[in-house]
């Protein structure tokens, strides 16, 4: 018979083969300002579009720019754009179905880069294509290298990344970003 101090040892040994959680790192911290900062800028345009908030537009006179450009109904496409951009933005700050918010940032960065006055990396005036390329290649690292232990997305798969993630965002980002430059 086995003592009861072996068995014990023993079963928790077979139990438990999972290596022990790391502790938050570095790592973690800079990807959370990563997300921080992309998706408060993101979602801060968002709302500019949508509720005028931080000196916007509005959805209406946004809805009149976006007409000019081509878009129309110019309300409905400022109006997706805004809730991309707020709701990708958000879901990119949180750590929160991160593949998704990677997605939509950059859908809605795709129709940004094609509208873009300068095709320039180092503008001297107004915004380029370098901004909505910058985000668009930010929000893409974050779902290829997942949003960390210091996200919501903790406890999914994806926390860590990996490439299913990475093409998920690319995969329905470009679709998206095409299929409304096709409307």
């Amino acid at each position: 018979m086995t003592p009861p101090s072996e068995r014990s040892s023993r079963s928790a040994a077979a139990v438990d083969t999972r290596p022990a959680p790391r502790a938050v790192g570095a790592a973690d911290v800079g990807l959370l300002l990563l997300r921080l900062a992309v998706g408060v800028i993101l979602a801060g345009y968002g709302t500019q579009k949508l509720f005028g908030w931080f000196g916007g537009p509005g959805l209406d006179a946004t809805g009149k720019g976006f007409a000019e450009q081509g878009y129309e109904p110019g309300v409905f496409f400022a109006g997706l754009a805004g809730a991309s951009e707020l709701l990708g933005g958000l879901g990119l700050a949180v750590g929160l179905l991160t593949p998704l918010a990677a997605a939509a940032a950059v859908g809605v960065m795709i129709n940004a880069m094609t509208v873009a006055p300068e095709y320039s990396l180092w503008p001297a005036g107004p915004p380029s294509f370098a901004y909505p390329m910058l985000i668009s290649v930010a929000a893409l690292a974050i779902a290829a290298v997942g949003p960390g232990r210091l996200s919501l997305d903790t406890f999914f798969p994806w926390r860590d990344g990996g490439w299913i993630p990475f093409l998920v965002a690319l995969g329905l980002g470009v679709l998206a970003g095409v299929l409304v430059l096709a409307l």
